[in-house]
Protein backbone atom coordinates (compact mmCIF):
# COMPACT_ATOMS: atom_id res chain seq x y z
CA UNK A 1 0.00 0.00 0.00
CA UNK A 2 2.79 2.34 0.91
CA UNK A 3 4.36 1.84 -2.63
CA UNK A 4 0.98 2.39 -4.37
CA UNK A 5 1.02 6.11 -2.36
CA UNK A 6 4.79 6.60 -3.07
CA UNK A 7 4.40 6.22 -6.75
CA UNK A 8 1.35 7.69 -6.90
CA UNK A 9 3.12 11.10 -4.95
CA UNK A 10 5.85 10.72 -7.57
CA UNK A 11 3.75 10.12 -11.11
CA UNK A 12 1.75 13.22 -9.87
CA UNK A 13 5.08 15.43 -9.19
CA UNK A 14 6.43 14.92 -12.67
CA UNK A 15 2.97 15.36 -14.34
CA UNK A 16 2.73 18.70 -12.76
CA UNK A 17 6.45 19.29 -13.39
CA UNK A 18 5.92 18.55 -17.17
CA UNK A 19 2.75 20.88 -17.67
CA UNK A 20 4.12 23.57 -16.14
CA UNK A 21 7.13 23.16 -18.60
CA UNK A 22 4.52 23.79 -21.59
CA UNK A 23 3.44 26.78 -20.21
CA UNK A 24 0.54 28.73 -18.11
CA UNK A 25 -2.93 27.79 -20.05
CA UNK A 26 -5.75 27.32 -18.93
CA UNK A 27 -8.12 24.65 -20.29
CA UNK A 28 -10.20 25.95 -22.76
CA UNK A 29 -7.41 28.22 -23.94
CA UNK A 30 -5.07 25.17 -24.92
CA UNK A 31 -3.81 24.83 -28.41
CA UNK A 32 -5.01 21.26 -30.41
CA UNK A 33 -1.41 19.51 -29.94
CA UNK A 34 -1.35 21.55 -26.61
CA UNK A 35 -4.80 19.46 -25.96
CA UNK A 36 -3.46 16.62 -27.26
CA UNK A 37 -0.42 16.22 -25.09
CA UNK A 38 -2.12 16.86 -22.14
CA UNK A 39 -4.86 14.16 -22.45
CA UNK A 40 -1.93 11.63 -23.41
CA UNK A 41 -0.02 12.54 -20.66
CA UNK A 42 -3.28 11.71 -17.70
CA UNK A 43 -3.60 8.80 -20.04
CA UNK A 44 0.23 7.41 -19.90
CA UNK A 45 0.57 8.52 -15.66
CA UNK A 46 -2.74 6.46 -14.87
CA UNK A 47 -1.35 3.21 -16.00
CA UNK A 48 1.47 2.89 -13.53
CA UNK A 49 -0.40 4.51 -10.79
CA UNK A 50 -2.55 1.89 -10.94
CA UNK A 51 -0.55 -1.60 -12.04
CA UNK A 52 2.02 -1.70 -9.54
CA UNK A 53 3.87 -4.57 -11.71
CA UNK A 54 5.20 -1.85 -14.22
CA UNK A 55 7.97 -0.04 -13.58
CA UNK A 56 7.37 3.44 -12.58
CA UNK A 57 10.01 4.86 -15.56
CA UNK A 58 8.12 3.03 -17.80
CA UNK A 59 5.38 5.84 -17.20
CA UNK A 60 8.33 8.99 -16.78
CA UNK A 61 9.52 8.35 -20.41
CA UNK A 62 6.80 8.37 -22.42
CA UNK A 63 5.72 11.72 -20.43
CA UNK A 64 8.96 13.51 -20.81
CA UNK A 65 9.09 12.92 -24.37
CA UNK A 66 5.61 14.08 -25.16
CA UNK A 67 6.54 17.30 -23.07
CA UNK A 68 9.92 17.48 -24.95
CA UNK A 69 7.95 17.01 -28.35
CA UNK A 70 5.18 20.03 -27.29
CA UNK A 71 8.39 22.22 -26.65
CA UNK A 72 10.19 21.40 -29.67
CA UNK A 73 7.03 22.14 -31.55
CA UNK A 74 6.46 25.41 -29.57
CA UNK A 75 9.87 26.81 -30.39
CA UNK A 76 9.27 26.33 -33.83
CA UNK A 77 6.10 27.81 -34.24
CA UNK A 78 7.20 30.79 -32.31
CA UNK A 79 9.91 31.28 -35.71
CA UNK A 80 7.69 30.05 -38.15
CA UNK A 81 4.21 30.99 -39.62
CA UNK A 82 4.08 27.92 -41.59
CA UNK A 83 4.63 25.66 -38.69
CA UNK A 84 2.27 27.56 -36.90
CA UNK A 85 -0.20 27.30 -39.10
CA UNK A 86 0.00 23.79 -39.95
CA UNK A 87 0.08 22.73 -36.05
CA UNK A 88 -2.61 25.04 -34.74
CA UNK A 89 -4.55 26.35 -38.07
CA UNK A 90 -5.30 29.95 -38.77
CA UNK A 91 -7.96 32.49 -36.96
CA UNK A 92 -11.59 32.20 -39.51
CA UNK A 93 -13.61 35.24 -39.60
CA UNK A 94 -17.08 34.46 -39.85
CA UNK A 95 -18.92 37.42 -39.64
CA UNK A 96 -17.69 40.80 -41.59
CA UNK A 97 -19.23 44.04 -41.10
CA UNK A 98 -22.20 42.10 -40.02
CA UNK A 99 -22.76 39.66 -42.47
CA UNK A 100 -22.19 35.95 -41.70
CA UNK A 101 -19.94 33.84 -43.91
CA UNK A 102 -21.42 30.68 -44.32
CA UNK A 103 -18.67 29.12 -46.00
CA UNK A 104 -16.33 29.75 -43.37
CA UNK A 105 -18.48 28.78 -40.62
CA UNK A 106 -18.54 25.49 -42.69
CA UNK A 107 -15.12 25.14 -42.52
CA UNK A 108 -14.46 25.88 -39.06
CA UNK A 109 -17.57 23.47 -37.89
CA UNK A 110 -19.42 26.03 -36.43
CA UNK A 111 -22.82 26.21 -36.18
CA UNK A 112 -25.74 28.58 -35.94
CA UNK A 113 -26.40 27.87 -32.39
CA UNK A 114 -22.68 28.40 -31.48
CA UNK A 115 -22.39 31.63 -32.68
CA UNK A 116 -25.57 32.76 -31.37
CA UNK A 117 -24.91 31.51 -27.77
CA UNK A 118 -21.65 33.33 -28.12
CA UNK A 119 -22.93 36.54 -29.41
CA UNK A 120 -25.47 36.50 -26.35
CA UNK A 121 -22.51 35.46 -23.80
CA UNK A 122 -21.07 38.99 -24.86
CA UNK A 123 -24.49 40.76 -24.48
CA UNK A 124 -24.55 40.90 -28.12
CA UNK A 125 -28.00 39.67 -29.79
CA UNK A 126 -28.17 41.04 -33.23
CA UNK A 127 -25.78 39.73 -36.36
CA UNK A 128 -25.68 43.12 -37.64
CA UNK A 129 -24.51 44.91 -34.62
CA UNK A 130 -21.08 42.97 -34.99
CA UNK A 131 -18.22 44.18 -37.17
CA UNK A 132 -16.63 41.19 -37.21
CA UNK A 133 -16.63 37.59 -35.64
CA UNK A 134 -13.14 36.05 -35.54
CA UNK A 135 -12.95 32.32 -34.56
CA UNK A 136 -9.36 31.63 -32.85
CA UNK A 137 -7.15 29.00 -32.99
CA UNK A 138 -8.36 27.28 -29.73
CA UNK A 139 -12.19 28.00 -30.48
CA UNK A 140 -13.17 30.68 -29.40
CA UNK A 141 -15.17 33.41 -30.51
CA UNK A 142 -13.61 37.32 -30.50
CA UNK A 143 -15.94 40.09 -31.95
CA UNK A 144 -15.25 43.57 -32.58
CA UNK A 145 -18.79 45.65 -32.10
CA UNK A 146 -20.06 48.19 -34.97
CA UNK A 147 -18.80 51.57 -34.04
CA UNK A 148 -22.42 52.82 -32.46
CA UNK A 149 -22.56 49.42 -30.43
CA UNK A 150 -19.97 50.41 -28.57
CA UNK A 151 -20.41 51.15 -24.88
CA UNK A 152 -20.25 54.89 -24.20
CA UNK A 153 -19.27 55.83 -27.52
CA UNK A 154 -20.46 57.94 -30.39
CA UNK A 155 -23.88 55.63 -30.87
CA UNK A 156 -24.86 56.29 -27.27
CA UNK A 157 -24.15 60.52 -27.68
CA UNK A 158 -25.65 60.04 -31.18
CA UNK A 159 -22.33 61.39 -33.22
CA UNK A 160 -21.40 60.03 -36.32
CA UNK A 161 -18.74 57.48 -36.05
CA UNK A 162 -16.79 55.47 -38.86
CA UNK A 163 -15.02 52.59 -37.99
CA UNK A 164 -11.20 51.95 -38.30
CA UNK A 165 -11.97 48.41 -39.29
CA UNK A 166 -10.30 45.92 -37.57
CA UNK A 167 -6.99 45.75 -36.13
CA UNK A 168 -4.69 43.42 -37.80
CA UNK A 169 -0.99 41.82 -36.76
CA UNK A 170 1.26 43.00 -38.86
CA UNK A 171 4.36 41.69 -36.84
CA UNK A 172 4.61 39.29 -34.60
CA UNK A 173 8.31 38.55 -33.01
CA UNK A 174 9.94 40.27 -35.73
CA UNK A 175 7.88 38.67 -38.48
CA UNK A 176 6.17 40.46 -40.42
CA UNK A 177 2.67 39.47 -41.98
CA UNK A 178 2.15 40.71 -45.70
CA UNK A 179 -1.33 39.34 -46.04
CA UNK A 180 -2.09 41.76 -42.63
CA UNK A 181 -0.71 44.77 -44.77
CA UNK A 182 -2.80 43.89 -47.71
CA UNK A 183 -6.43 43.57 -45.80
CA UNK A 184 -5.78 46.55 -44.26
CA UNK A 185 -5.20 48.71 -47.01
CA UNK A 186 -1.24 49.11 -46.69
CA UNK A 187 2.04 48.04 -48.21
CA UNK A 188 5.50 47.62 -47.60
CA UNK A 189 6.48 50.54 -48.28
CA UNK A 190 4.39 52.31 -45.85
CA UNK A 191 5.51 49.85 -42.93
CA UNK A 192 9.60 50.57 -43.97
CA UNK A 193 8.49 54.31 -43.23
CA UNK A 194 6.84 53.67 -39.71
CA UNK A 195 9.45 51.80 -38.62
CA UNK A 196 12.44 54.40 -39.81
CA UNK A 197 10.99 57.12 -38.58
CA UNK A 198 11.40 55.18 -35.06
CA UNK A 199 14.76 54.07 -36.11
CA UNK A 200 13.72 50.30 -35.74
CA UNK A 201 13.73 47.50 -38.45
CA UNK A 202 11.23 44.78 -37.83
CA UNK A 203 13.74 42.10 -35.42
CA UNK A 204 13.34 44.64 -33.25
CA UNK A 205 9.09 44.34 -32.92
CA UNK A 206 7.85 42.11 -30.59
CA UNK A 207 4.02 43.19 -31.05
CA UNK A 208 2.81 45.79 -34.35
CA UNK A 209 -0.79 46.03 -35.38
CA UNK A 210 -2.58 48.63 -37.43
CA UNK A 211 -6.15 49.35 -39.12
CA UNK A 212 -7.52 50.56 -42.16
CA UNK A 213 -6.96 54.05 -40.92
CA UNK A 214 -2.90 53.66 -40.57
CA UNK A 215 -3.64 53.65 -37.28
CA UNK A 216 -0.79 51.40 -35.10
CA UNK A 217 0.54 50.07 -32.08
CA UNK A 218 4.21 48.95 -31.77
CA UNK A 219 5.73 46.78 -28.79
CA UNK A 220 9.53 46.32 -28.57
CA UNK A 221 11.50 43.32 -27.59
CA UNK A 222 12.98 43.28 -23.95
CA UNK A 223 16.44 43.17 -23.98
CA UNK A 224 17.94 39.92 -23.39
CA UNK A 225 18.97 39.53 -19.92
Amino acid sequence: MFIYFIRTILLYIFVVLGLRLMGKRQIGELQPSELVVTLLISDIAAVPMQENGIPLISGLIPIFTLVAVELILSALMLKSDKVRSLISGKPVIIIREGKILQRQMKRVRFTIEDLMEDLRQMNIFRIEDVEYAIVETNGKLSILPKPDQMPATAGMLKVPASGDGLPMLIISDGLVHKSALAVCGLDERWLDSVLRKQKIQPSDVFLMTADKSRNHQIILKEPKA
